[in-house]
C-alpha cells in the first residue's frame, strides 16, 4: 500500500523548526513536545523524524534502530512525567489514530501520551 506523506503536515514543520515547540524530548529518531491543545494534565506528542503517516506504515517500512528508538522514547515520556506504573507514577494512556476513522488530523504518526489524572473509559459503549 502507498502512504501519502505532506511534507508541509505541522510535525513536518515542528521537526524542520519551522514551527516551535514546547521540547519534553528529542532522540536520534523520534522527538516529544508537549500538545498545544492539551486533554489531561500532562499531555505529550511523540513522533518519528522519519516521514510515517500512520502505524502500520511505520511499523511496515521503518528501520530496527528507528522501531525501538520510538517505542523507548513513548517509555521515557511516560517516565519523564511521572505517569510510568514501573517508575511509581500512577499510570497513563497512549493513542495512536489513523485514517479517517481513526479521526487523525495530521498525517504524521504521532502517539498522545496522556497522564495527571484518572482518564475514564477508553471508549464509551454503544
Amino acid at each position: 500500500m502507498a502512504y501519502a506523506y505532506d511534507d508541509q503536515n505541522i510535525f513536518a514543520r515542528i521537526l524542520r523548526g519551522e514551527i516551535p515547540c514546547d521540547k519534553v524530548l528529542e532522540t536520534d529518531h523520534s522527538m516529544a513536545f508537549r500538545d498545544i491543545a492539551p486533554k489531561a494534565p500532562d499531555h505529550v506528542l511523540v513522533i518519528p523524524k522519519g516521514a510515517y503517516v500512520t502505524w502500520d506504515h511505520f511499523a511496515a517500512a521503518a528501520s530496527d534502530a528507528e522501531l525501538a528508538d520510538f517505542t523507548r522514547a513513548v517509555g521515557k515520556v511516560a517516565e519523564m512525567v511521572g505517569a510510568a506504573p514501573g517508575a511509581g507514577g500512577e499510570g497513563f494512556r497512549l493513542i495512536a489514530n489513523a485514517g479517517q476513522n481513526g479521526v487523525q488530523e495530521v498525517p504524521h504518526l504521532h502517539v498522545h501520551v496522556l497522564a495527571g489524572r484518572p482518564l475514564g473509559w477508553m471508549v464509551q459503549p454503544r
